[in-house]
C-alpha cells in the first residue's frame, strides 16, 4: 500500500481550500494558513489521514464487504466510475436516489424491475409487444440503468460509504449516519467533519485532487482483495490435505485394536483368566440395550381368551 507523498499532494493540488468567508470552524484543525484569503490545508494531516482511510478500507474489502462511492459531482464522475469498476465496488454518480440506503429493499425492486425486462427480451415475449409499449418500456429500462445500473450487483447493504464532496452529499452521509454505516469522506474547507468518520482533508473541486486520493484508497482495496483470494486457495489447498489424513487414522485405529485383543486372548486362556468380552458397540451410542425376556405359559393365551 504506497501512501502519496507530501510532494505528490502539493502537484495535485490537494492543500487549496475554499474562501476564508466560506469557512466551517469545524476545519480549523486541518487548516495550516491562509494565503490571499484562501484557506491552506495541512498536507502532513492529509497524508495520514489517506494513509489510515486506506488501511481501514483494505481491511473491509479483505473481509469480502462492499464499498460504496458516491460522487455526482461533474469533476469527479468519470474518475469515480472507472476507480470502482477496475475492483467491482458499485458506484453513484448520478442523482442520489433518495432512500437508497434507509429504503434499500423498495431500491431493490427497481433493479429487479430492470432485470425483469432484461430477461424479456431474452425469452422473446418482447418481441410479441407491440411498438408502443416497446418504446415506453425501452425508455424506462434506459432510465433505471442511468440511476441504478451501477449498483445492480448489490444485494444487501453497503459495509461503508466514500463520498468525494460532503456538502453535495449530504442527504447520502445523513442516510449512512442513520443506519450506522461508516463513511469516508474527502471533506475540503467548506464542509462540516463531525459527522465523518474517515475524514481526509483535501481540496474537493480539481480533478487531479479526487483522482490522486481514489487511486489511494482503490489500491489499498485491490490488495485486500488479493490477500482474500490467497487467503481463500490455501483454505482450500489445507482441507484437500486434511482429508485423506482423516481417513486413514480410522483403519489405523480399527486394526491397533483388533490387534491388541488379539494378543490380550491367549494370554489369559494359558493364565485361566476369561478374556474380556468385546466393547459393545452400543453402549456410547446412545441406544438404550433391554434384556431379552423369555416367553412365559401366560403369553401363549390369547387377550381375549375366556375361561369356562
Amino acid at each position: 500500500m504506497s501512501t502519496p507523498t507530501f510532494d505528490q499532494l502539493l502537484e495535485a493540488g490537494c492543500h487549496f481550500g475554499h474562501l476564508k468567508r466560506k469557512w466551517n470552524p469545524a476545519m480549523a484543525p486541518y487548516i495550516f494558513m491562509e494565503r490571499n484569503g484562501i484557506h491552506i490545508l495541512d498536507l502532513y494531516k492529509t497524508a495520514a489521514k489517506v494513509e489510515e482511510a486506506a488501511a481501514a478500507l483494505k481491511q473491509i474489502a479483505k473481509s469480502g464487504k462492499k464499498v460504496l462511492f458516491v460522487a455526482t459531482k461533474k469533476q469527479a464522475k468519470q474518475v469515480t466510475a472507472d476507480k470502482a469498476k477496475a475492483i467491482g465496488m458499485p458506484y453513484v454518480i448520478e442523482r442520489w436516489p433518495g432512500g437508497m440506503l434507509t429504503n434499500f429493499p423498495t431500491i431493490r425492486k427497481a433493479v429487479k424491475k430492470m432485470a425483469a425486462i432484461d430477461k424479456m427480451t431474452t425469452d422473446g415475449t418482447f418481441d410479441n409487444l407491440s411498438k408502443r409499449e416497446k418504446l415506453q418500456i425501452n425508455r424506462q429500462r434506459a432510465k433505471l440503468e442511468k440511476t441504478l445500473g451501477s449498483i445492480a450487483d448489490l444485494n444487501r447493504l453497503p459495509s461503508a460509504l466514500f463520498v468525494v464532496d460532503v456538502l453535495k452529499e449530504r442527504i447520502a452521509v445523513a442516510e449512512a449516519n442513520r443506519l450506522g454505516i461508516p463513511v469516508f469522506a474527502m471533506v475540503d474547507t467548506n464542509s462540516d467533519p463531525t459527522n465523518i468518520d474517515f475524514v481526509i482533508p483535501s481540496n474537493d473541486d480539481a480533478s487531479k485532487s479526487i483522482e490522486l486520493i481514489l487511486d489511494t484508497v482503490c489500491s489499498a482495496m485491490a490488495e485486500g482483495l488479493e490477500e482474500r483470494k490467497v487467503e481463500k486457495v490455501d483454505a482450500k489447498e489445507e482441507d484437500k490435505e486434511a482429508a485423506p489424513r482423516r481417513e486413514r487414522r480410522r483403519p489405523v485405529r480399527r486394526a491397533e485394536n483388533e490387534e491388541a485383543a488379539a494378543e490380550e486372548a491367549p494370554e489369559a486362556e494359558e493364565a485361566g483368566v476369561r478374556a474380556p468380552r468385546p466393547p459393545n458397540k452400543f453402549r456410547h451410542s446412545g441406544i438404550a440395550c433391554r434384556p431379552v425376556r423369555r416367553a412365559t405359559p401366560h403369553d401363549l393365551i390369547p387377550p381375549n381368551h375366556k375361561h369356562y
